[in-house]
């Protein structure tokens, strides 16, 4: 059997477009990495996939490398570009 943690996925901007929601409560594997989250995501929000190259990743409030072990209870932040003016 295995083990499988809770995270809070935070979409913003286009991402929370995209996937519908603001937040995502989100079952993983224990010892799953920012990139083992991200290729789900992008496997069930495949229009979120179109944009792999540009969002990036937070957890718990700092950017996270793709090999960043995720922990039950993690708040993920998934951010797209930002522009302004």
């Amino acid at each position: 059997m295995t083990d499988v943690i809770t995270l809070k996925v935070l979409c913003f901007a286009a991402a929370r477009e995209l996937v519908g929601q603001a937040e995502l409560a989100w079952a993983i594997a224990a010892g799953a990495t920012v990139a083992t989250l991200r290729e789900a995501l992008f496997e069930r929000y495949p229009a979120l996939a179109g944009h792999a190259r540009s969002l990036r990743f937070a957890v718990n409030g700092e950017y996270a490398k793709d090999d960043r072990v995720l922990r039950e209870g993690d708040e993920v932040a998934v951010i797209p570009p930002v522009a302004g003016g």
